[in-house]
């Protein structure tokens, strides 16, 4: 079978790894796999290919340090562990990549940094210069300081997203799974899917599971984080890391997803997968009609309701008046603002209250529809 030529023209990859490749069972790092995924890439970046890595496994590395025999089910213990373990995880890397000659740069998100328009453009910014400089971005979420609210949840669809924001050429997810099979991998009869074209390859396909003790993700956290990046044009390969090699040459091994579209505005996408609505505003028929089929700004003349608590600039879900969530989008008023101006016209509001207050609730540069 011949090599998979969207794998081998790819100039820039995003590999993603989940704790479970990189880490013994019960936690703790596993430097000879981390040395042999590293092995494994550097023999791309030897010829000449642009590697972004995702990196799960700061909690599950930091567990063994703080005697910690399980993954902590509270926020503030997994933060503690992760805080410890990033920087294991970090120093070996830079270890095992320094063998390849390269330089390692570590960048920790949370949704926080990439909601917001000032904060994804640094990333972004960031994330070219490093690659510019021939260094290779480890990327984790920033479980230090990340709360329930402004998290990712897990690393699969965060190195999605990095994959667009970095325009990348091809998306690589491993687990400790080969690839994606149409029922349990260790059932009988369950047969591995070598590709996905669409959604109808997907129908029937039983994905459950939810990853190892130590990782978050699991299945079916990877088939939507393909979608992701599928449907902004990058494709994706989903296998074990002990094919990481093989998988990175362009052998066909696991499943390769296909694009299914193109390429889109990159904040917007942050904010379809990457954000949930800090509060709600309730829309009339008329608006709904002007935001999702129209496709323009939300104007307070059409809210009748709104809940939650924001400030200005904050994802905010947009409902019709059955409580449908439609479109999601950011906010240009705080919410003790906004009750005071709804059903108004912006004419009448910006006479009364000033030229600031002539502005849309929510700009359709800065909306996505959700809903049809």
């Amino acid at each position: 079978m011949g090599k998979r030529q969207v794998v081998t023209r790819a100039s820039r990859v995003v590999v993603k790894v989940g704790s479970s490749s990189l880490t013994n069972r019960g936690g703790g790092l596993d430097a000879v796999r981390v040395d042999a995924l590293v092995d494994a890439l550097g023999d791309r970046l030897g010829a000449g290919v642009e590697l972004v890595l995702v990196s799960s496994g700061a909690i599950a590395t930091g567990l063994p340090t703080l005697k910690i025999s399980r993954r902590p089910r509270d926020l503030a213990t997994q933060q503690a562990a992760a805080s410890v373990g990033q920087g294991i995880l970090l120093a070996h890397y830079t270890g095992a990549f320094a063998r390849h000659g390269r330089t390692v740069g570590q960048v920790l998100l949370t949704a926080e940094d990439v909601i917001r328009r000032s904060h994804y453009r640094n990333a972004q910014r960031t994330l070219y210069r490093l690659l510019e400089l021939g260094v290779v971005p480890i990327v984790n979420e920033n479980d230090t300081v990340a709360t329930d609210e402004i998290r990712f949840g897990d690393n699969d669809r965060l190195a999605a997203l990095v994959a667009h924001l970095v325009q990348a050429d091809l998306l690589v997810l491993l687990s400790d799974v080969d690839g994606l099979y149409d029922g349990p991998p260790s059932r009988d009869g369950s047969s591995l899917i070598t590709d996905v074209r669409g959604e109808s390859d997907l129908a029937g396909v039983e994905v459950g599971g939810t990853g190892s003790g130590v990782g978050l993700g699991g299945m079916v956290t990877k088939v939507e984080a393909a979608r992701i990046a599928t449907s902004a044009g990058i494709p994706v390969v989903l296998t074990s890391a002990d094919n990481a090699a093989s998988a990175l040459s362009g052998a066909a091994v696991g499943t390769l997803f296909h694009a299914t579209g193109e390429r889109s505005g990159t904040r917007l996408l942050w904010l379809r997968h990457a954000t949930a609505g800090r509060g709600g505003l309730t829309l009339d028929p008329g608006a709904v009609d002007a935001v999702v089929r129209r496709r323009l700004s939300l104007l307070p003349a059409g809210i009748t309701s709104v809940t939650g608590v924001f400030v200005a600039g904050d994802p905010v879900d947009l409902l019709d008046e059955n409580g449908n969530t439609v479109a999601r989008g950011l906010v240009n008023f705080d919410s003790t603002e906004l009750p005071g101006l709804l059903g108004r016209s912006t004419r009448d509001l910006a006479r009364e209250l000033g030229p600031a207050y002539e502005r849309e609730v929510v700009h359709r540069d800065d909306l996505v529809v959700l809903r049809p």
